[in-house]
Order: C-alpha cells, then sequence, then structure tokens
C-alpha cells in the first residue's frame, strides 16, 4: 500500500451516481421539439432553433423562436389568469409554491442532470447549488403569501411581470423571478437565454403537475428578437432581466417614460485585492473560486485581480502553478479528464466560449498586451482551447483598465 502523501496525489473522482437516462428519455418523449408554454397545453411547434450540448457540441434537441404573435398570446394568457389569482387568499398562494418547492426537490436529480447537460457546468456544481437553491425561494415566498393578508399590498401586487434571465444559473434565476412574483400576486411571462431554455420548459411541465392555474406562469422561448418584443408589450407592467450590461441599456432606454417598473441585475467586474500581509496559498485558492466558479459565469467574478506590489512575483508564480490543476471534463461526471491533482477544480465546458466569447477574450488580451503591457502567463493546451479560460497579468504599471 502506497504512502499517503502518493495517495492525495494520484487520488481521482469515484463516478457520478447521476445517470442521463431520465433527461435523454425526456427529450425523446418530446421527439427534441420544445413549445411556447401559455396557459396549457404547450402550443404547436414553429419556427426552431437548436439548442446544443456545450460539452460535445451535439444537438439535444431544438426550441420554438418567439415571436409577436406568440408574444401576444403569452401576455394575453397572463392577462386573462391574473384577476383570479391576484384575488386567491394569501394561504392559497402558498400551497402552490409549497408544491413547486417540493416537486423541484423531488425531481432534483433530473433537473441537476438536465441544466448540466444544457449548461455545460459540473454536475457537482448543478446538484449542489443550483437545484438546491433553485427551489429555496419558494419557501420564503409561501411564508410571504401567508402573511395573513388576502392580498399583498403595495406597487408590486396584481402586475403582469416579464422577466428574462441569463444562461450562467438558468433555474436558480427563474425561480429568483418567479417566486416571489407568484407570491405577491402576479403573472408572469419568462423568456429563458437562448442558450439554456430546457430547465425551464421543464419547470412548465412541473407548474401543471402541481395544478398552478392556467396562465400564472407563461413560458415564451427565443432569442434576443423574443425579449424585445415582450420588453416593448404594452400590457407588461414590470421587467425583470438578468444579463449583459449592453442588453440592459437597451432595455432601460425601450422602458423610459412608459411608466414600467424595472429591475436589472447586469454584468459587473469585481476585484480580488490581495494585500502584503495575507496567506498567499489561501489568496490562490479563494482567486480560484472567484473567478473560476461557473466558468466565470457569475456577475459578481472576481475578474480583476489587484495584489499587493512586495507579494506580486510570489503570488502569481502560486496562482501560475496552481492553474494546471483546473480540468476540464464531461460535466455531469465526477470525473473529469485531465486529471492532475487531488486537489483540484472540474470546469465543466459552457456555451459562451462556443458562442464567440473564446475568441473576444483572445482580442481582449491582443489590446492589452499593446495597451498595458499585459502578458499571457498560461495557455490552454491545443485540444482544450475553446474550453479553458486564459489568464493575463499587468506586467508593468499602467492607468489603462483591464477587461
Amino acid at each position: 500500500m502506497g504512502k499517503i502523501a502518493d495517495i492525495m496525489t494520484t487520488l481521482d473522482y469515484g463516478p457520478s451516481p447521476e445517470s442521463d437516462d431520465a433527461v435523454r428519455g425526456w427529450l425523446a418523449a418530446h421527439s427534441g421539439r420544445f413549445r411556447h408554454f401559455h396557459r396549457r397545453p404547450f402550443t404547436k411547434p414553429a419556427e426552431l432553433f437548436d439548442v446544443s450540448d456545450p460539452a460535445r457540441g451535439d444537438r439535444i434537441a431544438r426550441v420554438s423562436q418567439g415571436g409577436p404573435a406568440d408574444v401576444d398570446a403569452a401576455v394575453a394568457a397572463a392577462r386573462k389568469a391574473l384577476p383570479a389569482w391576484s384575488a386567491l387568499p394569501g394561504d392559497a398562494r402558498a400551497r402552490h409554491l409549497y408544491a413547486l418547492a417540493r416537486h423541484v426537490q423531488k425531481r432534483e436529480r433530473f433537473l441537476s442532470v438536465l441544466e448540466s447537460i444544457d449548461n455545460g457546468k459540473p454536475i457537482r456544481e448543478t446538484r449542489d447549488i443550483d437545484v438546491a437553491a433553485g427551489r429555496a425561494p419558494f419557501l420564503p415566498s409561501r411564508r410571504l403569501g401567508r402573511a395573513g393578508r388576502e392580498r399583498v399590498p403595495g406597487p408590486w401586487a396584481g402586475r403582469r411581470l416579464r422577466a428574462d434571465h441569463s444562461l450562467d444559473f438558468p433555474l436558480l434565476m427563474l425561480a429568483w423571478k418567479i417566486a416571489p412574483a407568484l407570491a405577491a400576486g402576479n403573472a408572469v411571462v419568462l423568456k429563458p437565454a437562448e442558450f439554456t431554455p430546457l430547465t425551464a420548459l421543464a419547470f412548465a411541465e412541473i407548474c401543471v403537475e402541481v395544478g398552478l392555474p392556467p396562465g400564472v406562469v407563461n413560458i415564451v422561448t427565443g432569442d434576443g428578437a423574443t425579449g424585445a418584443a415582450i420588453v416593448g408589450h404594452d400590457d407588461v407592467d414590470k421587467i425583470a432581466f438578468t444579463g449583459s450590461t449592453e442588453v440592459g441599456r437597451l432595455i432601460r432606454r425601450a422602458t423610459a417614460g412608459t411608466g414600467k417598473k424595472l429591475s436589472l441585475e447586469l454584468g459587473g467586474k469585481s476585484p480580488f485585492v490581495v494585500f502584503d500581509d495575507a496567506d498567499l496559498d489561501s489568496a490562490v485558492e479563494g482567486c480560484v473560486d472567484a473567478i473560476w466558479f461557473n466558468q466565470g459565469q457569475v456577475c459578481c467574478a472576481g475578474s480583476r485581480l489587484l495584489v499587493a506590489e512586495s507579494v506580486e512575483r510570489k503570488f502569481i508564480a502560486k496562482l501560475r502553478a496552481r492553474m494546471p490543476m483546473l480540468t476540464v471534463g464531461d460535466p455531469w461526471t465526477n470525473r473529469p479528464t485531465s486529471a492532475r491533482s487531488w486537489r483540484r477544480l472540474a470546469v465543466g465546458a459552457h456555451p459562451r466560449p462556443r458562442r464567440g466569447g473564446f475568441g473576444r477574450r483572445r482580442r481582449h488580451l491582443s489590446v492589452h498586451r499593446r495597451s498595458a503591457g499585459a502578458r499571457l502567463l498560461l495557455s490552454a493546451d491545443a485540444h482544450l482551447r475553446r474550453r479553458a479560460r486564459l489568464v493575463c497579468s499587468r506586467a508593468r504599471r499602467s492607468s489603462a483598465p483591464c477587461s
């Protein structure tokens, strides 16, 4: 038997207990073709676009592209359902919310694997974070619904809400948007990100299973044109959007002067600061979690690394030694490929690099090499170039901003 020190450098992940059989069966039951959801049942398939598995590049399913007529139908369904839903006693809405939370919990393994296949993140993240946190918003919202009032008062009660969420935490963003809106007596029209719509459509089936009144939750799939149609619709009272700063600006301009309420959660650039008296080993691990958690697709990701000059060289050396331990592998198993060490972070593939993000980051690096003296510390291996991250360091002091 080998020494413990040797075992800790060769120890590998065990096989994941999750299987994709149920997800593949669900996709086959729908013939790989998904439609919009407003009232019920699902509408007939219209113009379709592909949804791909970012880990393999294979097509998972085809999803309907929403147009103005689809948006009109969804908003009309929400408008029709709104009076009865908002008039329900709080405890009646609370029962629906609790049923949604329990059914998400009941299907958490299915939703975890589906999210991992659709989004590309490791199964341990979808299982332990996305789905677990995705059911949580329905529980405090249930308590809100049972606050002892017939109807929650205030500016958000009894409104038609349009919600749009990003591709980094699809199911979690859906829960954050829908749960409090339903608790307050609103009807919702949701447009999921076009790259990751499948868990939203699975959630629509859960709404049917728990007996949620038709039209209270409506889902329209599509790209930015679909979202623009919902934003510009006269019968939508509030917009809640999670996504890029650029799109957020467009939505702000489109809603200015209309009286629509607006909530925006947009991308940001957060600093990760390392002082000269920091525990550098711990700081390196913190840096890894800050920027590579969820493949960096977090609005508060630590994408700005500010290091005290006296420890800069030592810290960058430690970070550079840590980076090869980041492994890219099959996201819905616990055994990623390219394993180097037991102390490693499994990084799944992600739609955004496949959709042009990798090239954008290469261009950013080129710009900062010229303008700020940035240098590439560690590049991805050739066979992982489309799925791995790049890290650069400021080689000389400059006032130019980093992207």
